[in-house]
């Protein structure tokens, strides 16, 4: 696959994505090991002309041209998830944005490994809501050898209990060793957000990289696993950042897009930068959906956020996904009301279960 040509950057070219890349090509891996379909090859556009979208004067055309795609190419068919906090807060990491890290005050629940009962009776609850999947998500950098088990034992029970509901987890930085246990539990797809462009990243974080990431993602392709990978717009990237994030995704070739809005939570350092422009946000959902257009982009965190005008907005430009029921640390969104929204834009939707 030939790679694109950087973004200009204040008239420079920043080509920290393609280092990146490289070093995972060298490194005897590819993470495009199941590369972009050929319709996200074939349809998607240059960094360059993505940028130029995302001027004031060009927005109509923006959203008109993700509308378009959106409509050529993304499944009608709108599919939720729903996670489980299944260990919260203490998180050595230091990322900017988050109340679980350990750096910051922030009042957050802070409880080990809630068992194997409780992630049973969540996955209970989101197939009778009419959640396609379930994922586990803990807080902290990586799991040890117990933790493995302990979610290995979780996933076994959830997969007796919920035959037809597919199985996620969100569990930080994995090796292959780890993943390969997973999956003989029952898991099938595995969720590592890069959460922002490769350049701004180190801004926000420095206990793990922009590397580390997608070595797990790397380790994950290798054993089959679908790829979750999205992140969070709103921690004061650039249009160019926007840009570059966008299409690092694309390099990912992920099976679901994310797409988080912060939350600002008081105590972490993001907390000043407040809520994000509710236009901001379409804009940047439909340069998602141009960029990468047939993945399901994802309602995530900062859905609640939202008005319901501002999320049809969302969906009419690329939007086809959700994440709905309690979300980390903040509420997520209601099933019920994204069902509706989503139903009104043509979507077929899973009901409840009687």
């Amino acid at each position: 696959m030939a790679k694109s040509k950087p973004v200009l950057h204040n008239g420079k070219k920043y080509d920290i994505i393609h280092r990146i890349l490289e070093a995972s090509h060298m490194s005897g891996t590819n993470i495009n090991s199941t590369t972009m379909n050929d319709t996200d090859i074939a349809e998607s556009i240059s960094e360059e002309e993505a940028l130029s979208l995302l001027k004031p004067e060009r927005r109509a055309e923006l959203r008109e041209r993700a509308h378009e795609t959106t409509e050529k190419f993304v499944e009608k068919r709108f599919d939720f998830c729903s996670i489980i906090n299944a260990r919260s807060g203490r998180c050595t990491e230091n990322c900017k944005w988050c109340a679980q890290s350990a750096h910051w005050k922030t009042g957050c629940e802070t409880y080990g490994w809630v068992g194997t009962d409780a992630c049973v009776k969540a996955a209970k609850e989101a197939a009778a809501n009419g959640a396609d999947r379930i994922g586990i998500v803990t807080s902290g950098r990586c799991l040890s050898p117990e933790d493995v088990d302990s979610v290995c034992a979780a996933l076994r029970e959830m997969r007796k209990a919920e035959p037809e509901i597919g199985l996620c987890a969100s569990l930080g930085l994995l090796s292959e060793k780890d993943l390969a246990k997973l999956k003989d539990a029952g898991l099938n797809r595995i969720h590592c957000n890069l959460e922002a462009a490769p350049s701004l990243f180190p801004k926000l974080c420095t206990t793990h990289t922009t590397a580390d990431k997608l070595a797990t993602i790397r380790a994950a392709r290798r054993l089959g696993f679908q790829i979750c990978c999205g992140g969070i717009i709103g921690m004061g990237e650039t249009d160019e950042q926007l840009v570059e994030f966008a299409f690092a995704l694309r390099e990912t070739a992920p099976d679901s897009i994310p797409v988080n809005v912060l939350h600002p939570i008081k105590g972490t350092p993001l907390y000043e930068r407040g809520v994000l422009d509710p236009e901001r946000v379409v804009d940047a959902v439909a340069l998602l959906r141009l960029v990468n257009p047939s993945t399901p982009l994802r309602f995530a965190g900062g859905r609640r956020d939202m008005s319901d005008e501002t999320a049809a907005k969302c969906i009419y430009v690329g939007m086809s996904a959700g994440i709905a029921g309690p979300l980390l640390t903040t509420p997520g969104a209601d099933y019920d009301d994204d069902r509706s929204l989503a139903a009104k834009a043509g979507y077929a939707v899973r009901a409840k279960r009687r």
